[in-house]
């Protein structure tokens, strides 16, 4: 299945809480500030990512990350 290349992964700061999951199940596209808030890499995401970005956005304890 080949997917958008606008697929991204995105981050409602109005839910993160600075947990760092995201950044330990798809560290190719997150990374964490000095606070352990992510920053994340707005470039699309190949089929390999695309099911990393999914399985951090599922695993995200204050469901803050998503896959658009």
């Amino acid at each position: 299945m080949t997917t958008p290349t606008t697929t991204r992964i995105a981050v409602d700061w109005t839910r993160c809480d600075g947990h760092g999951v995201c950044r330990v199940l798809i560290p190719e596209r997150v990374e964490l500030d000095e606070w352990g808030f992510p920053i994340v890499d707005g470039r699309p995401l190949d089929d390999e990512l695309l099911v990393h970005a999914r399985r951090a956005a599922a695993a995200c304890p204050a469901l803050a990350l998503r896959v658009e």
